[in-house]
């Protein structure tokens, strides 16, 4: 049950992903795009919705999150920390309880980005 606040939320995050994946390159192509039940002790009671895009190539890309992304995303409030690893490059985005992660693979064969809303509570009335 998709409730006004987490439809909400999900079109800020559905917003910010494709804004964010636009600076890399025209042809993101959606992987995840729904609702996720995130209290296994008690279904249906927390809920968050992911949504996800995934770009084959982006030229520059490595240039684009350092330069163009990361800076707007931080005047606009998000928290940037560095999840890099020896594989990928991993910028991740927090605010208000939602976060995204921007993936760069270092040998070039893409760009991933996959995020969640805050946690909402499910009443039912």
């Amino acid at each position: 049950m998709i409730t006004r606040e987490l439809k909400d939320l999900a079109a800020e995050l559905t917003n910010v992903i494709d804004s964010v994946a636009a600076a890399f390159g025209p042809r993101a192509l959606p992987t995840v795009d729904g609702e996720l039940d995130c209290d296994p002790a008690r279904p249906g009671q927390l809920v968050c919705w992911q949504y996800g895009v995934r770009l084959e190539d982006s030229t520059a890309a490595l240039r684009v999150l350092s330069e163009v992304v990361r800076p707007t995303l931080e005047e606009a409030g998000w928290e940037s920390y560095d999840r890099s690893t020896y594989r990928e490059v991993i910028a991740r985005f927090s605010r208000e309880g939602a976060d995204f992660s921007v993936h760069l693979a270092r040998d070039g064969r893409g760009v991933a980005i996959i995020g969640s809303t805050r946690l909402v509570s499910v009443t039912t009335e």
